[in-house]
């Protein structure tokens, strides 16, 4: 061989080891040094990650009752790219062309899918299918098979899965679980891909109408947006799992449940403080008066004084939490967020102040001017021209100038002070979000101090007064208020319990005996709340009218707030209610505390007293005729 023929072999010799050097160097890299880069990259190609979305906790009433649960619903969504491509789509275009006829029908799920099998490989080889007569064919048999159980027109859902949009559609969402999971066995028996079932959980609420407020509602992610389902987010919000779905080396998905599994983690449940058979008397009763005395706006809370515990409470307007119309309008909660000059039911601090203080005794008296006051720019009316009155008369009969004289007895500091003391002019501490603190005129004020005295120039909001008076109810001790219970894990274990807490003592315990005593006089014939007595009870209360302010600050003349505040039995009281009526319209009666509010909450209070199986303390009257028919029998 002649030399040069020698060398050129020699480079092509060299040429192609170095070829094969080079290959083998790649394949030695992707095999090692690449290879979970290249797995991953595989793997990301053939599976999909589908959430499962955690359950949150659910809210039940005091005695377990269900007040807020979850509703499992599903979206069916379709995968845009995976009905384009030819191969994943050949599955059910193929399905469609051999499911039908005798062999079908005789042959076993084995043979079915061999069949289904065979008819894709030959559609996919056939010259003359393309591949977009293969996709639209898969859309074909998407939209004849669909159409129907989703209620949609056939030719409505072919062009929805034939337009243009990448990613994923949603074809359909919120299908209850009976028709969802029937639907998603025929998407798999008819080899139909690109489709999947996203299942979610909607929160339900079970009386709607009820403590809506209080309860609050989820947004769309399942996040709480107000009430009980914000305050109480971090416990009732579970953790969100996984699913990993594998698709073959055709494109075509696996079974639902192939593959790797993460499983959420469940919220924790909260137990409330309410009362749903209380929360219903509530409701009902504050709806009735509204519509009776011609008002919009009001509020009922009714609550145990010994613990602090809420066991209903109401705000009107309200709405429906599952449907939620009108939420921007109806959402205040009244209990919590509104704020309005008390008047005679703020009557308690400058009578039990001078009571406990030892300035003065029940039977106390103190000139009453006969209707009008004068002490320089300083005027006081009062609606009647009383003359000497002790301080359970000024109670009863609700004297501005008898509740002044006391007031400017005590003195403006510690006047202050047990305004403090009772909670006014400071947020209760309640779990629930929003909550207003209400204000203080500037008592430095001759003026202002005066008016204080009798419930104007402080604005308080109606879950504060009936703290007050459950401290007056309890024997002396301003309570914490609760309205949730307990967190429960779910195997029932307690996770954490919320116990009764005592804020501080306002009163001795003989001050606040004294106080019931004389409210007792309140609820009476000569009492301005003759008509919240309850029939077989004792009860106690203090009656309010304000004139309402307006947007602009000023006093609105002929329009009020009116409310009743009351406890019963009065020696041991079971609770503490309070009724708020804004703005009555009616023309019927004259719109005072004591016509309107007082009579609301004798209602609520018969009510819930049969409810709650007290023992009257107090004989029935009753009527004649009534007697004679029983003498008869």
């Amino acid at each position: 061989m002649s030399q040069s023929l020698q060398s050129r072999a020699l480079i092509v010799c060299l040429a192609l080891v170095a070829g094969f050097s080079v290959l083998s160097a790649r394949l030695v890299h992707l095999q090692w040094l690449d290879r979970g880069d290249a797995v991953a990259r595989a793997a990301s190609l053939s599976s999909r990650t589908i959430p499962i979305e955690a359950p949150r906790g659910i809210i039940v009433d005091r005695n377990e009752e269900i007040m807020a649960r979850n509703f499992p619903v599903t979206a069916v969504v379709a995968d845009m790219q995976h009905l384009a491509d030819p191969k994943v789509a050949a599955w059910g275009a193929a399905h469609a062309r051999v499911a039908h006829g005798a062999e079908w029908d005789a042959a076993t799920p084995e043979d079915r899918r061999r069949m289904v099998n065979v008819e894709r490989m030959k559609m996919l080889q056939s010259s003359e299918l393309g591949g977009d007569d293969i996709v639209r064919m898969h859309r074909e048999h998407i939209a004849r098979i669909l159409a129907r159980p989703l209620g949609r027109r056939e030719d409505e859902l072919l062009a929805e899965l034939s337009s243009k949009t990448k990613g994923e559609m949603v074809l359909t969402k919120d299908l209850h679980e009976d028709v969802a999971d029937p639907l998603e066995e025929l998407v798999q028996e008819n080899e139909i891909q690109g489709l999947f079932f996203k299942k979610k959980l909607r929160r339900w609420y079970s009386n709607p109408g009820l403590a809506v407020h209080v309860l609050g509602y989820t947004d769309h992610e399942g996040v709480g947006q107000c009430g009980i389902e914000r305050t109480m987010e971090k416990y009732l919000a579970g953790k969100d799992g996984w699913r990993k779905i594998k698709a073959s080396v055709q494109g075509r998905l696996l079974a639902p449940n192939e593959g790797e599994l993460l499983p959420p983690r469940g919220g924790l449940h909260v137990k409330l403080t309410i009362d749903l058979g209380l929360q219903a008397i509530v409701e009902e009763e504050l709806d009735a008066a509204l519509a009776e005395y011609l008002s919009e706006q009001g509020t009922v809370i009714l609550l145990d004084p010994k613990t602090g515990e809420i066991l209903a409470m109401a705000s009107r307007p309200h709405f429906d939490l599952n449907v939620r119309e009108h939420v921007a309008e109806a959402s205040f909660n009244y209990a919590i967020q509104a704020i309005y000059e008390p008047g005679s039911t703020l009557k308690v601090v400058a009578t039990g102040a001078a009571l406990d203080m030892g300035f003065a005794t029940p039977g106390t008296q103190v000139f009453c001017h006969h209707g009008m006051l004068v002490e320089g720019r300083v005027r006081i009316p009062d609606h009647n021209p009383y003359g000497y009155l002790s301080l359970d008369e000024v109670l009863m009969k609700s004297s501005n100038i008898g509740t002044y004289k006391f007031a400017k007895q005590i003195g403006q500091e510690n006047y202050m002070s047990y305004l403090n003391a009772y909670g006014f002019a400071q947020r209760t501490g309640i779990e629930m979000s929003g909550e207003q603190r209400g204000l203080v005129a500037d008592p430095t004020n001759p003026t202002n101090y005066s008016r204080m005295a009798y419930g104007y120039g402080v604005s308080v909001t109606p879950l504060q007064v009936a703290m007050a008076y459950g401290a007056i109810a309890n024997g002396g001790n301003l309570m914490q208020p609760r309205i949730i219970k307990e967190v429960v894990a779910n195997n029932g274990m307690v996770v954490e319990k919320f116990e009764p807490r005592v804020v501080r003592q306002v009163m001795k315990e003989r001050t606040s005996l004294q106080m019931r005593n004389a409210l007792t006089k309140v609820v009476s014939l000569k009492g301005t709340a003759s008509r919240a007595e309850v029939p077989g009870f004792k009860s106690l209360g203090k009656t309010g009218t304000a004139i309402k302010i307006g947007p602009n600050g000023r006093y609105m003349d002929g329009h009020y707030v009116v409310s009743f505040v009351g406890a019963l039995p009065a020696d041991d009281p079971a609770f503490v209610c309070v009724v708020v009526i804004d703005d009555p319209l009616t023309t019927e009666v004259n719109r005072y505390g004591g016509t309107i509010a007082a009579p609301t909450f004798a209602k609520i209070g018969e009510r819930a007293a049969a409810y709650m199986n007290l023992v009257p303390t107090e004989p029935i009257e009753v009527e004649e005729e009534v007697l004679a028919v029983a003498k008869k029998d």
